[in-house]
C-alpha cells in the first residue's frame, strides 16, 4: 500500500474523476431523461481520466485531453457506422487498435491518452447499430470531456514535475565543478549523477522522447551529459583529471601548459552559460566558437610537437591535452543540443550533420524518420501496437460471434489488463479474475437487494467511485477489478433495468477477454523488451566495430584522406531502436533480476564510440602519413576492439563468438609523440575500459558462452559471426 504523496495524487485524481462523470451522468439521466447522453457523459472521464495514465500536471494533462477530443469525436463516429456488422467493427478495431496504440512514439502523453481513444471506439462499435443516435453520442461524450478537463485546471490541480532541463543543468554543474576541481566526486558519484539523467527516473510528462526538434535537442543533450560524466569519471581513475586542472589553470610548479591554458577557461565558461540557459529557459545569445576554440588548441598542440625536441611536452601532457580535447568535444555538443532544445528553431547545417541531421531537418522529415524508424520487427513500439490491435480485433470478433451481453467488457479486459510481456500478463490476469469474481458476488447480491429501486443507485453511485477510484490503486488489481464490477453494476442499474445477471455477464466477459489477451500475449513477443533489449544491444555492438576500425583506418591512411570516413548512420539507427528497447526494458517488472545486464554501459559507450568516429577524423586528420610503426599499433588495437565487440554482440544474441580477439594492453603508442596518435590512443584506451566494465558486468546467464568456448574467442571451429538481427533470447 503506497502513502504520502502518492497516496495524495490517487485520492484527488479519483475526486476529479469522480466529480466530472457524477455531473453529466446525473443531468442527463435525471434531468433529461437522455440515457445515451449519460452513458457517454460518465464513460468520456473514465476512460482518459482514470483508465488512462496520462502523465504531467493538471494543466499539461488538461491540454492533452482537449487535443485528443477532436479524435475521440472521429473515433466514436466511425465506431457507431462499422457497428453495421461484426467484420466491418472487426476490421476496424485492427487498424484504429494499431495506429491509436503507435502513437506512443510521439511521446509519454500521446501513450497516455491511447487507452482512452481506444475505448471510445470500443464503445461506440457495439450493437445495437443506431446512427441516429450518433449526435447524442458525441454531445455526451464532448461534455464528459469538457467536464473533466475543468476538473483538472480547478479542482486539486496537480503540481507540475521537475522539468528535465533542471536536472540537465543539476548534471552540467556537477560536470563543471568536476572539471574546476571544486567538487572533488569519486567515479562513482560521477556515474551515478549521470544515471539520474536516464529516463526512466525522469517524471514520464518531462521525458524528452517526442519526435521534435527542440525534444530531440534535449533528448541528445541529455546522452551528451552521461558521456560527459562517464568520461570525467575514466579520467579521475586513472588520475588525469587531477593533472589536467592543475596544468590548466597554473597551478603546477612548472607553469600553466600553453595549449591546456587556452582551451580549458572556454570548456569552463562555456558549461557556465549552458547551465544559465537551461535554468533560464532562453538560449544564450550569439553563437558559442568553441569550434574555434578546439581548432587553435590543435593549431597549438602541433607547433608544440614540431617545435625542438627540448620543447616538445612529454608523454604524459599530450596525453593531459587528448583527455581536454575529448571532453570540449562533448560540451561542444552538448551546448549545440541544449541551444536547439531550448529554441526548437530550424538551423543550418551543423558538423557533424549525421548528429546533428535533425537541427536542419523539416518538421515533416523528423515525422517521417520517427515513423519509418520503428516501422520495424525489432521495435517495441511496433510489437506493442500490433500485440495490443490482434488482440482487441479478436475479442470484437468473438464477442460479436458469441453475441456476448455487454461484449464491450470483453475488449475492455483485454485493454486494461494485457502487459508488455506474458508473465506481467499472467499476474495482472491472476488478480483480475479473482478481483471480479467477488465483486460479480457482491453487486449480485447489491442487485437482488436492491430491486429497481433508482434512487438508491444514484445515492450510492457517487460515493462507490470516489472509494473505487481511490482504494483500487492503492490495495490492488484484484480490488481494483472487484470494486470497478460493484460501479459498473451501480451504474447500468440505472440506466436500464437490471438484475443479477448483469454480474453474472461481467464475469464471463473478463474472463473471455483475460484468455484472449492471454493467448495474443503468448503468440506476440511473449518476453516484452526482455529479449528485444538483447537483440539490438546485440547489433548496436555489431555496428560499432566497423565504426572503429573505420575511424583508424581513415587516420592511418597512405596517403592521408584517401580512406572515407565510415558511415554512422546504420549505427545510429541502431541506437534509436536500442533506446526505445531500453526505455520500455526498464519499465517491466524486475523478475529476471538475475539476468540483468548494465545496458545502460552499452549505450554510452556507442555514444562515446559515435562521437569518436566524428570528432577525430574532423580534428586529427593528419597533413603527412603516420609512421609505419604507429599505423601498424593503431590497426591491430582497432581489430581487436571491433572482435570484441563482435563477441560482446553475440554473446547478447545468445550465439557462440566466432573471434578470440583480446586488446592488447595499453602501452605507449608506438612512433614519435604525434597529436593524432596521443588522441587515438586515448580514445581507444577508453573504448577498451568501458567494453571490459561491460563484459565484466554481464550477469553469468549471459556471459557464460555455450561449452567449449570461452568468453570472447573458441577453442575449436568458430561458428559465424553474430548478425545483428539474429539470436536467441534466454
Amino acid at each position: 500500500m503506497r502513502g504520502g504523496p502518492e497516496w495524495h495524487r490517487i485520492l484527488h485524481r479519483s475526486a476529479r474523476v469522480t466529480l466530472a462523470a457524477s455531473v453529466g451522468f446525473y443531468l442527463f439521466v435525471y434531468g433529461l431523461d437522455e440515457p445515451v447522453l449519460a452513458l457517454y457523459a460518465l464513460f468520456a472521464p473514465i476512460s482518459l481520466g482514470l483508465l488512462s495514465p496520462i502523465p504531467g500536471s493538471g494543466r499539461q494533462r488538461a491540454e492533452v485531453m482537449l487535443k485528443a477530443l477532436p479524435v475521440g469525436l472521429g473515433l466514436v463516429a466511425l465506431g457507431t457506422v462499422l457497428a453495421v456488422q461484426t467484420w466491418a467493427a472487426v476490421l476496424g478495431m485492427l487498424v484504429v487498435g494499431f495506429l491509436v496504440a503507435f502513437a506512443a512514439i510521439a511521446g509519454p502523453r500521446p501513450a497516455g491518452a491511447a487507452p482512452g481513444l481506444q475505448l471510445f471506439y470500443i464503445l461506440a462499435c457495439f450493437p445495437p447499430y443506431e446512427p441516429d443516435t450518433l449526435g447524442l453520442r458525441l454531445a455526451g461524450l464532448t461534455f464528459g470531456v469538457v467536464a473533466l478537463v475543468l476538473a483538472e485546471l480547478f479542482v486539486l490541480p496537480s503540481p507540475p514535475d521537475p522539468t528535465y532541463r533542471t536536472s540537465l543543468a543539476q548534471a552540467l554543474a556537477t560536470a563543471r565543478d568536476t572539471i574546476t576541481g571544486i567538487s572533488g566526486l569519486s567515479p562513482q558519484e560521477l556515474r551515478q549523477a549521470g544515471a539520474r539523467l536516464r529516463l526512466s527516473g525522469i517524471p514520464p510528462a518531462q521525458r524528452p522522447a517526442g519526435p521534435g526538434r527542440a525534444v530531440r535537442g534535449l533528448a541528445q543533450a541529455g546522452s551528451a551529459a552521461r558521456r560527459l560524466l562517464e568520461q570525467l569519471a575514466h579520467l579521475t581513475e586513472i588520475g588525469a583529471l587531477r593533472d589536467l586542472v592543475r596544468d590548466g589553470t597554473g597551478s603546477s610548479r612548472d607553469g600553466t601548459d600553453t595549449a591546456l591554458g587556452s582551451l580549458l577557461p572556454r570548456v569552463v565558461l562555456l558549461l557556465d552559460e549552458t547551465v544559465a540557459a537551461l535554468r533560464t529557459g532562453r538560449a544564450a545569445p550569439g553563437p558559442q566558437r568553441m569550434d574555434e576554440a578546439i581548432d587553435d588548441f590543435q593549431r597549438m598542440r602541433v607547433r608544440q610537437a614540431a617545435g625542438p625536441p627540448d620543447k616538445v611536452p612529454p608523454a604524459d601532457v599530450l596525453r593531459r591535452q587528448a583527455a581536454l580535447l575529448a571532453v570540449a568535444e562533448s560540451v561542444r555538443a552538448l551546448e549545440i543540443s541544449v541551444r536547439v532544445g531550448l529554441d526548437g528553431r530550424r538551423t543550418p547545417p551543423i558538423e557533424p550533420r549525421e548528429l546533428f541531421w535533425y537541427t536542419h531537418a523539416a518538421t515533416p522529415e523528423l515525422w517521417l524518420r520517427r515513423i519509418t524508424g520503428n516501422m520495424t520487427p525489432r521495435s517495441v513500439q511496433f510489437h506493442n501496437a500490433l500485440r495490443i490491435a490482434v488482440a482487441l480485433a479478436a475479442a470484437r470478433l468473438v464477442a460479436g460471434s458469441l453475441d456476448l451481453t455487454h461484449g464491450f467488457w470483453v475488449l475492455l479486459a483485454v485493454l486494461t489488463l494485457s502487459r508488455t510481456s506474458v508473465l506481467e500478463t499472467w499476474s495482472a490476469i491472476r488478480q483480475a479474475v479473482i478481483g471480479n469474481l467477488l465483486g460479480a458476488v457482491a453487486a449480485g447480491a447489491l442487485l437482488i437487494g436492491l430491486g429497481q429501486h433508482t434512487e438508491a443507485y444514484a445515492a450510492i453511485l457517487a460515493p462507490a467511485m470516489l472509494i473505487a477510484f481511490s482504494l483500487g490503486p492503492l490495495l490492488g488489481l484484484a480490488c481494483a477489478q472487484g470494486l470497478f464490477t460493484l460501479v459498473v453494476a451501480t451504474a447500468f442499474a440505472q440506466i436500464a433495468p437490471a438484475s443479477w445477471r448483469l454480474a453474472e455477464a461481467r464475469i464471463v466477459d473478463v474472463v473471455t477477454g483475460s484468455a484472449i489477451g492471454l493467448l495474443c500475449g503468448m503468440l506476440a513477443w511473449p518476453a516484452g523488451a526482455r529479449a528485444e533489449v538483447r537483440r539490438t544491444m546485440a547489433g548496436l555492438l555489431h555496428e560499432c566495430g566497423p565504426l572503429i576500425r573505420g575511424t583508424v583506418a581513415m587516420l592511418a591512411a597512405v596517403p592521408p584522406g584517401s580512406v572515407p570516413a565510415p558511415a554512422t548512420l546504420p549505427a545510429l539507427h541502431r541506437l534509436r531502436l536500442a533506446e526505445s528497447a531500453y526505455a520500455q526494458f526498464r519499465s517491466e517488472p524486475a523478475s529476471d533480476a538475475h539476468v540483468r545486464a548494465d545496458w545502460h554501459a552499452v549505450l554510452i559507450t556507442a555514444h562515446h564510440i559515435l562521437l569518436g568516429a566524428q570528432w577525430l577524423p574532423r580534428f586529427d586528420l593528419p597533413a603527412t602519413a603516420l609512421p609505419q610503426e604507429a599505423a601498424d599499433g593503431a590497426r591491430a588495437r582497432a581489430r581487436a576492439l571491433a572482435q570484441t565487440t563482435d563477441g560482446l554482440a553475440a554473446l547478447c544474441a545468445g550465439r557462440r563468438p566466432r573471434t578470440s580477439g583480446t586488446v592488447p594492453p595499453p602501452g605507449e603508442p608506438a612512433g614519435p609523440p604525434l597529436p593524432v596518435l596521443v588522441d587515438l590512443d586515448m580514445w581507444l584506451r577508453s573504448l577498451t575500459a568501458q567494453l571490459t566494465r561491460i563484459e565484466a558486468g554481464l550477469p553469468e546467464a549471459i556471459r557464460r558462452p555455450p561449452r567449449g568456448t570461452t568468453a570472447l574467442g573458441t577453442k575449436g571451429s568458430g561458428s559465424g559471426p553474430a548478425g545483428p538481427d539474429v539470436g536467441r533470447a534466454p
